[in-house]
C-alpha cells in the first residue's frame, strides 16, 4: 500500500469534517486506557480531532463526540469501558453524541460482538491496525448515519506524519516500532497489535529533531520490545535506508544521542533475552540516556518463566542485572512483576521475592494474574484461586514498599538535577518535576523554572516522592 497516498487521503477527509462542523462549536471527549503506546495513539486522534474542528473536554456529558482508545491487556480495562458506555446511553438519546471505539480491545472478537449486541447505539469501532482511517470512519457516520465498523486482522503498515496533539510540551513519546514477536502465554498483545514493524530511522531522527526544536527535554522511545528493533527487517532480508548510521537499538539510542535540544531519554519496554552488551555499551556513554532502565522481571522463578514463555532463567535475569551495574555507572533499575500466573507454587512465589530482594529495584509495576481469551495462559488448568493470588500480592508489595523507603533515604541529603514538570496536583504553590532515576520530587520554586532542568538539594523522603530545595548561589 503506498502510506503517503493513504496518509493524502485521510488529510482530505479532516478537511471534509472540518467543512461540516464549520461554524459550530463541538467538543470532543476521549478516554485512554492502557500503555504510553496507546497514550501515544491517542494524541494522534487528538490531532485528527482538533484539525476537523472539535475542542477538547474533561466532561463526557457535554461531549458532542466521546472516543474510547481500549486496552485489552487486564479485565478491569473492559468492566470500565461497559461501564461507560452504558453511562452514555442517555446521553447519545438525548443529544446524538457520536461514540467512537477503538485500540487493542476491538481487535477481540467476542468484544466487538458483544458490543454490537449489547450497545448497538455505538456509531464506529476501529482497531489497532485502522487508526489512520478514523478521519473517513466519522466522516462515513456523519455523512451516512450508518455505523462503521473498520477492523482488519493482518499486520497494518506504519504511517507517518499523522497529525498528533501531545498532552505535555516538555515531555513527548516517540513510537519506534509495532507489535511484537514473543508471545509470551500471559498476553494478548501479539494478537491485537500484530508482529513487529520497525519505523524507518530517518522518520525517527525527524521525528526527534522537531521535538527538540519545539522546546522538548526528554523523549520516551516506545516499543513492546524496543531492543529488537530493525532485529526483524534485518532477518528477512527487508530493506530500509540506514540513516545517521542507525542499523539497531543501540546505535539509535548514539544518533538520539547527538541532537541538540533534547537533554533526556528514556525507553520501554526492553526484553532481558534481546539486552545486548551493545545496548549497555549505548546506555553507559550516552550522556543522555536516562540510568533508570526498565528490566520486565514477571516472575523470579525458572520454571514460572518457562511456563510464561519469556526466554530466561533466575539466574540469567541476575547475571544480567549484575553486568548491567558494573558497566553503566549509577545504574538503577524498574520493573513489571505477575503474581498468581497459572500453576506457581508458594516456593516459585519465594524466588520471586527472592529476585526483587537482591537487585532493590527503585519501582516495581505490580500486577495480579489476569486470564486474557485468546491467550496460551487462559487455557491452563492449574489456575490459581483469587485468594491466593491477592495474599501473594499483599506480600510483595509490602517488601516493594519496604525496599522504597530504603531507597528514597540513599537520596537525602544529595544532589539531583530535575527536570521542573509543573505544578504539584495537590498544592499548586509547589512545584514538581523529575530526576533522572524518575522520582518525584517536590519543592518551591518559580513557575519560569518549568520546562528546566535544575539542581536540587534533596532534603527528605516521602515514600511516593522527595521533597527538594534549590540551591543557594
Amino acid at each position: 500500500m503506498d502510506t503517503i497516498k493513504e496518509v493524502k487521503k485521510q488529510e482530505d477527509y479532516i478537511e471534509k469534517v472540518k467543512k461540516i462542523n464549520q461554524g459550530k462549536t463541538l467538543q470532543y471527549h476521549i478516554l485512554t486506557m492502557g500503555c504510553q503506546l496507546n497514550e501515544n495513539d491517542s494524541e494522534k486522534l487528538c490531532g485528527m480531532l482538533e484539525k476537523m474542528g472539535y475542542v477538547r473536554t474533561d466532561n463526557f456529558q457535554n461531549a458532542d463526540l466521546n472516543l474510547f482508545n481500549t486496552c485489552c491487556v487486564r479485565e478491569n480495562a473492559e468492566d470500565k469501558l461497559f461501564g461507560k458506555l452504558g453511562e452514555l446511553k442517555r446521553i447519545k438519546e438525548e443529544k446524538g453524541t457520536i461514540i467512537a471505539i477503538g485500540g487493542c480491545m476491538m481487535q477481540e472478537k467476542h468484544i466487538t460482538d458483544k458490543i454490537k449486541e449489547s450497545y448497538p447505539f455505538v456509531d464506529i469501532l476501529f482497531g489497532t491496525h485502522t487508526l489512520y482511517r478514523f478521519p473517513e470512519d466519522l466522516y462515513k457516520a456523519l455523512i451516512e448515519k450508518k455505523k462503521q465498523e473498520d477492523i482488519i486482522d493482518i499486520d497494518g503498515e506504519i504511517y507517518e506524519g499523522l497529525p498528533i496533539k501531545r498532552e505535555s510540551n516538555i515531555k513527548a513519546s516517540v513510537t519506534i516500532m509495532n507489535g511484537c514477536n514473543n508471545f509470551c502465554t500471559y498476553c494478548i498483545v501479539p494478537y491485537v497489535r500484530g508482529r513487529e514493524r520497525s519505523r524507518e530511522p530517518k522518520e525517527i531522527i525527524k521525528e526527534v529533531e522537531t521535538l527538540a526544536k519545539q522546546g522538548y527535554k526528554e523523549i520516551t522511545l516506545l516499543g513492546q520490545n524496543v531492543n529488537s528493533y530493525l532485529r526483524v527487517e534485518k532477518e528477512k532480508g527487508k530493506p530500509f535506508e540506514e540513516y545517521e548510521g542507525v542499523h539497531s537499538f543501540a546505535t539509535l539510542l548514539k544518533a538520539i544521542n547527538k541532537i541538540d535540544g533534547i537533554e533526556r531519554i528514556r525507553f520501554v519496554s526492553p526484553h532481558p533475552k534481546d539486552f545486548t552488551d551493545d545496548v549497555i555499551e549505548a546506555i553507559s556513554h550516552c550522556d543522555k540516556v536516562c540510568k533508570l532502565i526498565h528490566l520486565p522481571l514477571q516472575s523470579g522463578n525458572t520454571n514460572v518463566l518457562k511456563a510464561m514463555n519469556r526466554k530466561y532463567t533466575k539466574e540469567q535475569y541476575l547475571n544480567l542485572v549484575e553486568k548491567m551495574k558494573a558497566k553503566i555507572p549509577n545504574l538503577t533499575l524498574s520493573t513489571d512483576i505477575i503474581v498468581g500466573f497459572p500453576g506457581e507454587t508458594e516456593e516459585e512465589f519465594e524466588d520471586t521475592l527472592d529476585v526483587v530482594r537482591k537487585v532493590k529495584f527503585e519501582q516495581v509495576y505490580m500486577f495480579i494474574y489476569s486470564r486474557r481469551v485468546g491467550t496460551p495462559g487462559d487455557k491452563m488448568e492449574n489456575q490459581i484461586p483469587e485468594e491466593i493470588k491477592h495474599k501473594h500480592f499483599d506480600r510483595l508489595k509490602a517488601l516493594v514498599e519496604s525496599q522504597i523507603e530504603e531507597n528514597n533515604q540513599k537520596y537525602v541529603g544529595t544532589v539531583q538535577k530535575v527536570l521542573v514538570e509543573g505544578t504539584s496536583k495537590n498544592n499548586e504553590h509547589m512545584l514538581t518535576g523529575r530526576t533522572d532515576s524518575n522520582k518525584v520530587v517536590i519543592f518551591e520554586g518559580k513557575k519560569e523554572w518549568i520546562g528546566e532542568i535544575i539542581d536540587l538539594n534533596m532534603i527528605s523522603e516521602h515514600m511516593w516522592y522527595l521533597k527538594g530545595n534549590i540551591i543557594e548561589e
